[in-house]
């Protein structure tokens, strides 16, 4: 493998819900607020959100005793209504996000480029987090 070939890491979780509801409370700052975390001890207290090609994002993450937070921002490079979403964050790397439904159940797929950082384990499980997090928050509001 080249030195210069970015590494991808794929997570994906199954949701309840039709893709009308999936789409709506991954995409409004009001519901992002609420599940974008991914561990009980973090929490999302800003959310903007201009879902439109060129568009940008912006989740305010804080540790919710004070010791740390960052901005996640990006901005959109594809948006599909209950399809496919694809951004590129404020450091470089790609994320596509796809959403295939049957019925009453969405499977959402995504994919994003590693970071140099921290290791592939450890990124492929926070992402999942975040994932399985809002699995678990829309199926408890769609009930």
């Amino acid at each position: 493998m080249q030195q210069d070939e970015k590494k991808t890491i794929k997570v994906d979780v199954s949701v309840k819900a039709s893709v009308e509801v999936v789409w709506k409370k991954w995409t409004s700052p009001e519901d992002i607020m609420k599940w974008n975390n991914a561990s009980p001890d973090w929490y999302t207290p800003k959310a903007e959100n201009q879902l439109s090609v060129g568009g940008k994002f912006l989740y305010r993450m804080e540790a919710k005793d004070g010791s740390f937070g960052f901005d996640f921002t990006g901005r959109y490079d594809q948006v599909t209504v209950n399809r496919n979403i694809a951004y590129t964050i404020a450091d470089g790397r790609s994320v596509n996000i796809d959403f295939d439904t049957d019925g009453e159940v969405t499977m959402i797929s995504e994919t994003f480029e590693a970071e140099s950082l921290h290791s592939i384990e450890m990124q492929r499980a926070g992402w999942q987090s975040i994932l399985d997090n809002f699995k678990k928050y829309v199926e408890l509001q769609n009930h």
